[in-house]
């Protein structure tokens, strides 16, 4: 079950607030947030529930461990149970064949171990348990006795499949002590519709006009427009399909009383690769810069050892998205992209204009958006060689011209969508803006409903509904 799906949108999540509105003991709404939210994972995976059940128990048993023993050897074994156990799950299921199959191929052996299918939502509970024993080992969290509460934490609907990830502190307080208010009930709702609106409206869209272009690999030679098309709606695909699911997440958990994290700050404005991935994922970087980064010391290392503490982050950050060589390769794409930032210095960088630095930054963040989507190394590698007017003889095909045609304006519509007017509203503190905001305040529950309508009618209209991070 997905957001998106109709079954979610008139039954699954109007039945979740209706109850946990008419029930008002805190207990009494714990329970019912879990098993409707063991019903929302048990709906796509029926067995493997279990499996996350069982991540659960044992990251609540070690750190219920963690609690009684003050012996400095007991707590790091308990910890690295935990760790282990839940990253061997992780590691079965979406690295085993890809490690084996690598390994075969470098001896030159023929054989090949077929890829189990990804448990939903796997790489993201995985990191919320782990998170949760290793906070209370190092003292950041307190220990929390009931079981069911920690199972709450971890397969919490809104944020389970997609996140953002979630750490246990962010939310600790709030599964024992919240009071959803009307005006918690109403944002989040206005949330959750444009998130909704985000992803049918325009990442549903964008994907449609994708599936027309010709891909590497599929017979008909790309050419230089169409492929950077192609790249351009992708790029807008994949930030409205994960921002507006992370939109939905956080809007659900405000109206449940929860404060869930950002995960998305206007990524496509940023000025360089590192400002960019402070606004993309946030909560994927935060892990990573919690639990890996720092722990192996930081930038506070000789310049060597940073080198080597950012690549491993990065390529590390690549094979969380996905066990092949073309993520292992985005990973180290974007590692290395940010190495070379780190060494030359700032001042040099704060002399290329603000205009020049953004538009450099949204390129290379469009070649690395080629080797995301393709599954094979070599096919992201050509569409990045045509992007730069290698390998293809065409300016433009016929089907480019179409697609592009057809999708003028739902390109600049979603290109506008990707930029923070309020912010810059703001910024001007002028006269007309100001009025404006306050129209649109007045306005916001009558365009709220109309794009609620046009997402329902879409939905019922559309076969294609995708949802990318599904891969992850």
């Amino acid at each position: 079950m997905v957001f998106s799906s109709l079954t979610f949108l008139c039954f699954f999540f109007p039945a979740a607030v209706i109850l946990h509105t008419v029930f008002r003991n805190l207990k009494a709404r714990n329970c019912i947030l879990l098993v409707f939210s063991l019903m929302f994972y048990a709906w796509g995976e029926p067995l493997w529930v279990l499996g996350m059940i069982f991540t659960t128990a044992v990251n609540y048993a070690c750190s219920l461990a963690l609690s009684h023993t003050a012996n400095t050897g007991s707590r790091k074994l308990f910890v690295f149970a935990a760790c282990a156990i839940s990253l061997a799950f992780l590691v079965y299921f979406k690295y085993a064949a890809f490690f084996v199959n690598s390994l075969a191929a470098m001896a030159g052996s023929d054989y090949t171990l077929t890829a189990r299918r990804l448990p939903i939502g796997i790489s993201f509970y995985t990191f919320q348990a782990i998170t949760y024993t290793v906070d209370v080992y190092r003292g950041k969290s307190r220990v929390q006795k009931n079981p069911l509460l920690v199972l709450l934490y971890i397969s919490f609907f809104p944020q389970l499949i997609a996140g953002p990830i979630v750490q246990y502190n962010d939310i600790e307080d709030r599964l024992t002590n919240r009071a959803p208010s009307a005006g918690d009930a109403y944002s989040g709702m206005v949330r959750f519709i444009t998130g909704l609106s985000k992803k049918v409206l325009l990442a549903n869209l964008c994907g449609e006009a994708i599936e027309m272009l010709p891909a590497v690999g599929e017979g008909q030679q790309l050419s230089f427009i169409g492929s950077w098309l192609f790249i351009v709606l992708f790029a807008l695909q994949i930030y409205f399909d994960f921002s507006g699911y992370s939109d939905m997440g956080i809007g659900m958990g405000r109206m449940f009383g929860f404060a869930l994290p950002e995960n998305f700050n206007y990524p496509y404005i940023s000025k360089s690769i590192s400002e960019f991935w402070r606004r993309w994922h946030m909560t994927l970087g935060a892990f990573f810069r919690s639990y890996l980064y720092i722990p192996l010391g930081g930038n506070q290392v000789p310049r060597l050892r940073l080198v080597f503490n950012l690549m491993v982050v990065w390529m590390l950050t690549g094979l969380w998205h996905g066990a092949s060589w073309n993520f292992v390769a985005w990973g180290a794409y974007y590692g290395g992209l940010i190495i070379l930032e780190r060494l030359l210095s700032e001042r040099f960088l704060q002399k290329i204009p603000s205009f020049m630095r953004v538009c450099l930054t949204l390129v290379l963040v469009l070649v690395g958006w080629a080797f995301f989507y393709y599954e094979s190394l070599a096919a992201g590698i050509s569409h990045i060689s045509t992007m730069f007017g290698f390998g293809s003889a065409k300016l433009i095909d016929p089907i480019a011209m179409y697609v592009l045609k057809n999708s003028a304006i739902l390109i600049v519509i979603s290109i506008l969508c990707c930029l923070p007017w309020k912010t810059m509203w703001k910024k001007g503190e002028r006269e007309i803006p100001n009025k404006l905001d306050k129209a649109l305040k007045v306005m916001q529950p009558t365009l709220v409903s109309v794009l609620l309508l046009l997402s329902v009618l879409f939905l019922v209209g559309q076969s294609f509904n995708p949802f990318l991070y599904f891969r992850f």
